[in-house]
């Protein structure tokens, strides 16, 4: 082959491998730009519109003072955290040392989701709970494979029931994990349902990481505010009963965007406190209560997302409503391997803080994550009427 021929040759193969690297670069681009405007923030200060499931009725049904109610928090995992499934995002350490990564971005299949959506729903129903908060609910999500978990949970509960619902996480399509991506997820978030009315609701934003790529694979966190009207015994207006349904970020290294979130949260607290309302904050507080970080035997160290809920989080006028059982069942447990009870980090998570204007005690329920990474909390509450 003569130098002229030999050149020629490299020539061309530089040029295709200019070439092959110019598309893979306009193709990152493109996929960055995709990512990018079909993962933009919900506006603040979202008006949320109230819904009633099958069998409503024209009558109002609103709380009373002195009457004792209840209401359930349940973080339902997108129906996927059956005892097999590990999350691909957790990471852990064994007792001895060794280090352990959960391996799925996506449920089973959709017979799985299905199963496990009705698991959790099953559960929820067999507290008969007069309201109930729901986190990590999937309408339209790959990971899912396409159940629809809140139309399933509002059909299960019929009798004219108030609801509101807002999206937390709506992504374009992601290619990560490369072997399984966990897809698209064009609707996920949190739910609320109560047997008595809800006014008006309200999707409230909370501060989130800009950091490229986490911001993409973590919620558009939000509060969802309920606002409940109250009477007395007389039937009179007796102000409002304030029900944030939240699910703060667990995956924050350092906890600096939780300590944002939980300040914006602290605020509400206390400016829905001076206006002389009822108060509950209830869900995934994705922060262990009460020293649970180190209360559960297992055999795992304590992950690195567990950071304690600290008093200093919390407004003049508000306490934790720890579960009598507190010691006795965790309510979130590690995923970075498959479950075996008495083996994984249990830690508790949810649960409520309310104002002191109103009376409770609470309950973790005990289900085993059958259905889900979490166990569900119930409050029992009074709001109390005045002198």
């Amino acid at each position: 082959m003569n130098t002229t021929k030999r050149k020629a040759i490299i020539k061309r193969v530089v040029k295709t491998v200019v070439i092959a690297i110019a598309v893979l670069i306009v193709a990152a681009l493109l996929y960055v730009l995709y990512v990018t405007l079909n993962g933009g923030r919900i506006e603040d200060n979202l008006p949320i519109e109230i819904g009633r499931t099958e069998g409503a009725q024209a009558d109002s049904t609103r709380l009373q003072t002195d009457e004792a109610y209840t209401v359930l928090t349940f973080n339902i995992g997108f129906g996927a955290y059956d005892h097999d499934f590990s999350f691909f995002m957790d990471k852990g350490i064994m007792a001895d040392g060794t280090e352990k990564q959960g391996v799925l971005s996506r449920g089973a299949d959709k017979a799985a989701l299905e199963r496990n959506t009705k698991t959790v729903t099953d559960e929820a129903a067999a507290e008969n709970a007069d309201i109930m908060i729901f986190q990590e609910v999937d309408r339209k999500a790959d990971r899912s494979h396409g159940v629809d978990q809140a139309d399933h949970i509002l059909k299960s509960f019929s009798g004219g029931l108030w609801y509101a619902y807002a999206t937390n996480f709506h992504t374009g399509y992601l290619l990560y994990p490369p072997t399984k991506p966990i897809g698209a997820i064009s609707d996920s978030g949190i739910l609320t349902l109560s047997n008595y009315e809800i006014r008006e609701a309200e999707r409230r934003s909370l501060p989130i990481t800009d950091a490229f790529p986490t911001k993409y694979f973590d919620l558009d966190r939000c509060l969802l505010i309920s606002r409940m009207p109250v009477t007395d015994s007389d039937g009179n207006a007796a102000g409002e009963l304030v029900l944030a349904n939240i699910h703060p970020s667990a995956y924050d290294e350092g906890g600096q965007i939780r300590a944002q979130q939980m300040a914006v949260i602290k605020a509400l607290m206390a400016d829905e406190y001076a206006k002389g309302h009822y108060v509950i904050i209830g869900g995934d507080f994705n922060h262990a209560f009460g020293g649970s970080n180190s209360m559960f035997m297992n055999e795992m160290k304590q992950p690195e997302w567990v950071q304690p809920f600290d008093n200093d989080m919390l407004p003049e006028h508000y306490s934790v409503v720890y579960a009598d059982n507190l010691s006795e069942v965790g309510t979130c447990r590690d995923t970075s391997i498959p479950y075996t009870k008495g083996v994984n980090y249990e830690v508790v998570v949810d649960g409520f803080v309310v104002s002191d204007n109103i009376s409770a005690t609470s309950k973790n329920i005990d289900e085993d994550y059958s259905g889900s990474d979490h166990n569900p909390v119930k409050l029992t509450f009074t709001l109390k009427g005045g002198e």
